[in-house]
């Protein structure tokens, strides 16, 4: 994968999971049986696996392969790998603009950002998305045309606690049940994830930003989604924390009305020059307009 930072220094990096993947789904019977361990049967016995004493015992070695610097977070004795995984940010460590009209990211991750067409929605890599594709709600869709979708990917080094990127008033949320796959960008390939994958949005009606969806997106093998404001309507204030994933790579996705939001000019050149950028959660990806 290649990305870059805020500064725009450049980084590629192909990891061991990389390859491993590559191969794998270049193979039709390996996608055959990556298919079958998406079924949520498999995703329940992983997470039962992972929430036990003995996953504990994969943390060192997980922090070690994947650079995890855990002075960033509270310190604490983890009594499962799912218990490590979930682990918070120390106080401060994640502070917000004090400008309401920023519109933040709403976790750490690599981000890709596209114009969403009337027509096409958007594509990654060979897969076509439309808004409709991932909401399964045509007049909601609808009034995403012409606006922007934002890809927030996040890796196993990353923070896998998210927050609400704007304040404003939530809906219930909306579960979409579906098979599980990885969301390494190798997979975008092969499977359309994000119209495949299990997800859960809300809509944010914002005064500052329009109406916003954000979703998150399970991932293979497990990929749980907790929210701890399921139930609507209640006000959100932006940096409040909205849920986590449990183990398994994730996605956030957050959909933006036309005219509503400027996006982060370098979000946009980054991701046409095929580059996600890296972020942490509460910097800016937007501004009022």
């Amino acid at each position: 994968m290649k990305y870059r930072n805020r500064q725009g220094e450049e980084f590629e990096q192909t990891t061991s999971q990389d390859k491993l993947l590559r191969r794998m789904y270049d193979s039709y019977f390996c996608r055959a049986f990556l298919r079958v361990l998406g079924i949520p049967v498999f995703s329940k016995i992983a997470g039962e696996l992972m929430d036990s004493k003995l996953s504990a015992s994969f943390i060192s070695d997980f922090a070690e392969k994947n650079d995890i610097d855990l002075s960033d977070y509270e310190p604490k004795a983890y009594g499962s790998f799912n218990d490590f995984f979930t682990r918070k940010v120390k106080q401060g460590s994640r502070p917000l603009p004090d400008d309401k009209n920023v519109l933040i990211s709403p976790s750490d991750g690599k981000v890709s950002a596209y114009e969403i067409d009337k027509v096409n929605g958007f594509v990654i890599k060979n897969s076509v998305y439309t808004v409709h594709s991932l909401l399964r709600d045509k007049k909601l869709a609808k009034r995403y045309e012409g606006g922007y979708a934002v890809i927030i990917r996040l890796s196993p080094d990353d923070y896998h606690r998210y927050c609400y990127a704007a304040t404003g008033i939530k809906s219930h949320d909306r579960s979409i049940k579906g098979v599980l796959s990885t969301v390494n960008p190798v997979v975008n390939e092969y499977v359309p994830v994000y119209k495949e994958n299990s997800r859960k949005y809300c809509l944010i009606r914002s005064a500052e930003f329009g109406d916003i969806i954000q979703m998150e997106v399970g991932a293979l093998l497990v990929g749980r989604i907790t929210n701890a404001h399921p139930y609507g309507r209640r006000t959100v204030l932006r940096g409040e924390e909205k849920g986590f994933f449990e183990f398994g790579g994730s996605t956030i996705v957050l959909l933006l009305e036309r005219d509503k939001v400027k996006l982060c000019s370098d979000l946009l050149q980054n991701t046409r020059e095929g580059f996600e950028t890296k972020l942490k959660q509460g910097e800016a990806i937007g501004f009022k307009r």
